[in-house]
């Protein structure tokens, strides 16, 4: 009989938590991970960042899973992007932003996609006056630079959808960071 192996998952909630709006208590969406039978369950900022480990083979199905319990749980619909531990921390190890001079006005994001895109766009892609950079996509991430000294409109999740939709979230790499050590 073949062994079960645990995987740890990372889990990105979009739209939870913010302006008051779509409010999902961190403390309760770890019970419904739980009775959807995760383990191990947590969670880092108040945003829809969850780890969690699992011996359940097919994360699109579980992404489904854990969706619709939310929306039942919640009341309304929360788009959610599960990643194994191991496909984050590749994508650490590529060190995407690398080439950035890194200041205080500087932000670099990770923006997730539910499925693998056709990407159209020239890279790197820069809004006008350069102050949102799509510096480079692996696989289904798309790695991004906000410079606020360039714009004072950090509004980068525009850009993005314009291109890719809505079926997106997207993270401070600091995040990412903190959440692959947890």
């Amino acid at each position: 009989m073949k062994e079960i192996e645990t995987v740890t998952i990372l889990g990105f909630l979009r739209g939870i938590n913010v302006g008051g709006h779509h409010k999902v208590p961190m403390a309760e969406l770890r019970k419904v991970l739980i009775n959807v039978g995760c383990r191990n369950v947590r969670t880092l900022l108040n945003s829809g960042n969850i780890i969690f480990e699992t011996d359940r083979a097919g994360i699109v199905e579980l992404e489904s899973e854990i969706e619709t319990h939310l929306e039942h749980n919640f009341g309304f619909s929360i788009p959610l992007i599960l990643k194994t531990r191991n496909e984050i921390s590749e994508l650490l190890q590529t060190n995407p932003f690398g080439m950035i001079e890194l200041h205080a006005d500087i932000r670099l994001y990770i923006s997730f996609l539910k499925s693998i895109l056709q990407n159209t766009l020239s890279l790197p892609y820069s809004t006008d006056g350069n102050g949102f950079t799509i510096i480079s996509i692996h696989k289904n991430c798309i790695c991004s630079v906000l410079d606020l000294s360039k714009t004072k409109t950090p509004d980068g999740m525009k850009v993005l959808e314009k291109f890719y939709g809505k079926n997106i979230t997207t993270r401070n790499w600091n995040t990412l960071l903190k959440m692959v050590e947890m």
